[in-house]
């Protein structure tokens, strides 16, 4: 019996799950994220303003040689990593985003947007070490979820809303 959780999340990240109820749904539903056809959608705070509107991250994460509890982006044994993401809305020091990942690798999110330039604020493994918001966790939210239903072969998709610390910090953001 393997059922259990097939998409988990990053320590401190919100947002949905998915969790098989039996064998078959998880080792089905296991197998559709292999093939990346479940539909992962997060949203992001991001420190500093994107220059472009949309774009694609293709950088190969794989384990730090400094740390190995982090990952980074190199070529040294590393898996092949590529996230989409489109600016949802500019503030003055700050960008929300929507991304969608096409792989599905350890950290990719944090990683990736750090690489760029960009870190998730709140991580303090990845980006900032200043807490200007007072978070116990990045900003960064599982929003949606979409897969066939490994019974009835019907499509399905989850919404989350934004946890209330996430619209607090948008609130602030941008009455300056």
């Amino acid at each position: 019996m393997r059922s259990g959780i097939v998409h988990r999340l990053d320590m401190n990240t919100s947002g949905l799950m998915l969790v098989a109820k039996n064998d078959k749904s998880h080792n089905f539903l296991a197998k559709c994220l292999k093939e990346h056809s479940i539909n992962r959608i997060y949203y992001a705070l991001v420190e500093g303003n994107l220059k472009d509107d949309s774009g694609v991250i293709d950088a190969p994460l794989g384990r730090s040689e400094k740390d190995r509890k982090k990952r980074t982006v190199t070529l040294k044994n590393s898996k092949n990593a590529v996230t989409h993401y489109r600016v949802l809305e500019r503030f003055s020091k700050y960008t929300l985003i929507r991304l969608k990942l096409e792989t599905r690798r350890t950290h990719q999110i944090r990683v990736h947007m750090k690489y760029i330039g960009h870190p998730v604020v709140g991580d303090d493994v990845y980006g900032s070490k200043t807490n200007k918001f007072n978070l116990n966790g990045q900003l960064l939210h599982s929003k949606s979820l979409g897969f066939v239903h490994p019974t009835t072969g019907e499509y399905m998709e989850f919404d989350s809303q934004l946890p209330d610390y996430f619209l607090r910090v948008l609130k602030i953001i941008s009455e300056r």
